[in-house]
């Protein structure tokens, strides 16, 4: 691995970490992370009453590169990756939804809501 693949991981890997803090202030209780399948992998699974959210978090350095952080290509894999883990961890007839956490250094994350609307 490179090193600038090595750094990128860390930076995803403190990012979803900051992020999992961030869901769980706000009332979320944390399921799953790093959760992979075979349409992919889903970097949060988090749980808020009878609500689960599937979260994709991105950290970038930048806001400007937070804007081609997430695509439509990006938010269909992890929404396959969620239909993959939904009777695993929303089997008693909970609302799913795919969720984004977009994460800078220094500011507090943006949390999109309901991303995925396929």
């Amino acid at each position: 691995m490179t090193r600038d693949r090595r750094a990128a991981e860390t930076r995803g890997r403190d990012g979803e970490r900051a992020a999992a803090w961030y869901l769980r202030l706000k009332g979320w209780r944390i399921l799953a992370e790093r959760v992979r399948t075979a349409a992919g992998e889903v970097d949060l699974v988090a749980r808020k009453g009878r609500l689960v959210a599937f979260v994709e978090v991105k950290t970038r350095s930048s806001d400007a590169e937070l804007d081609f952080a997430i695509d439509r290509r990006r938010l269909a894999r992890v929404a396959a990756a969620a239909e993959i883990l939904a009777p695993r961890f929303a089997d008693g007839g909970e609302d799913i939804r795919i969720d984004v956490l977009l994460l800078v250094p220094g500011k507090l994350p943006r949390h999109i809501e309901n991303a995925w609307i396929g």
